[in-house]
Parts: structure tokens; C-alpha cells; sequence
């Protein structure tokens, strides 16, 4: 059984990128799922096959795995640390008045309590009058780093309901009719650690996505 071809972005003997879809798993947590983990259902196809990024639940877009051993230990941590560029798009809460901005604000590790710095960059693509739809590249890897850093500063992403506000989620709803947050995993940039090729691999945002930037424009 193979996945759509539409949904594969890039494949080489090494590398496997796929687009997740919104509501989709990438592998198998503790709870009772309804749908195979996107990780069961390729190895359907591909045995052998490990993840290197990982996406929220209602999180879509580009997710990277490795099909070779030698290709998950050449993409350890520190390599993608150093080497991957990752942007991702998303509907903020508000206006935001700044063209392009940086939010460095230390966030949790992952292991840990401590804080740890964190880097996220972004640029503002359009603006509505409840919202606006950004695009941000992150120079680290923190947990929930894009949800946590623009809420940090006043503008959670549209309809998250652990860094987002209540009130404005609700009246959201009301005017777009959508419940789950929009967050993409848009574009990876990388030398390919093997072929030493430069890759953009990119994904375009899913149909709900697309629709409810359409509702923005008409408020």
C-alpha cells in the first residue's frame, strides 16, 4: 500500500518528505487513536523508515523521515539544529503592526524546567481586521516554539486553546466558522547531508487553510 503521490513532496534512496495533514498523527502516542499514525502507514510501504521532525496534531505540512539508517544518524539533532531551515505560516490573533520582527524570548526545554534560548523570526504576509496570517522560520527547536513565542507577544495564533485567549477564539468561530488552529509546516531548506545537494522542499497549505484566509479577506 503506497500514499498518495500527491502527498509525497521529495523522495530519494535517502530521504522521505511527506505532507501531514491537519488532524493526523505522525506516530503513535499513548491515547487511542481513530486513524493509522502517517509513521504506520507508510512503513506499510517503506520498513525501516524514522521520523526526523515532528507536527502537532492540528499541525500540517512537510514532514521529513529518513529511509536509510545512515541518513537518520547523519541528520542527528545538532545537524538539523545547525543546517535545517524550517518556515511555517499561520493565522495570528490581532493585527499586527510590525512588517518583520524577531522574538527571542527563552523558553522551557524540553527535558527540563529550565529555559533555554529560543529564536524565532517572521514576517507579516497579510493583515485583516481580526487577524493576521505571518510566515516564521525558526533558528531553534523548542516545544510548541511558533505557538509559545507569538503568544508571548499578545498575538496567539487563531484558535489555540492552550496559548490562546478564550473570548477571541470563540468570536473567531463566530465570523470563520473554523475550531482548529492554522499552522503549516511550509518550507525545509537543508544541504542533503549525503549527496551534499541543496534541497527546498515546500508544501502548499491545506484547502481549510486556504478557505479560511478567504473568509479573512471578505470580513
Amino acid at each position: 500500500m503506497k500514499i498518495h503521490q500527491g502527498r509525497i513532496l521529495f523522495e530519494d534512496e535517502h530521504l522521505l518528505a511527506v505532507m501531514k495533514l491537519p488532524g493526523e498523527l505522525v506516530v503513535k502516542g499513548a491515547g487511542k487513536v481513530e486513524k493509522l499514525p502517517l509513521l504506520d502507514f507508510l512503513k506499510q510501504a517503506y520498513p525501516g523508515l524514522r521520523p526526523l521532525n515532528r507536527l502537532d496534531f492540528e499541525t500540517s505540512g512537510i514532514v521529513l523521515f529518513a529511509k536509510t539508517k545512515a541518513m537518520f544518524s547523519a541528520m542527528k539533532e545538532e545537524y538539523q539544529e545547525k543546517h535545517l531551515q524550517k518556515t511555517y505560516r499561520a493565522i495570528v490573533a490581532g493585527m499586527i503592526s510590525r512588517s518583520e520582527g524577531k522574538i527571542s524570548t527563552p523558553l522551557p526545554a524540553r527535558t527540563g524546567k529550565e529555559l533555554v534560548p529560543a529564536e524565532t523570526t517572521y514576517k507579516v504576509l497579510e493583515r485583516f481586521p481580526i487577524a493576521s496570517y505571518i510566515e516564521a522560520e525558526m533558528k531553534t527547536g523548542r516545544f510548541h516554539q511558533i505557538r509559545q513565542h507569538f503568544a508571548k507577544i499578545g498575538h496567539p495564533l487563531a484558535l489555540d486553546a492552550v496559548y490562546g485567549e478564550k473570548k477571541y477564539n470563540q468570536m473567531f468561530t463566530r465570523n470563520i466558522e473554523y475550531k482548529r488552529f492554522f499552522l503549516h509546516a511550509y518550507k525545509l531548506m537543508f544541504v542533503h547531508p549525503l549527496t551534499k545537494e541543496n534541497l527546498t522542499i515546500t508544501a502548499p497549505v491545506p484547502p481549510a487553510f486556504e478557505q479560511a484566509l478567504k473568509k479573512l479577506r471578505s470580513i
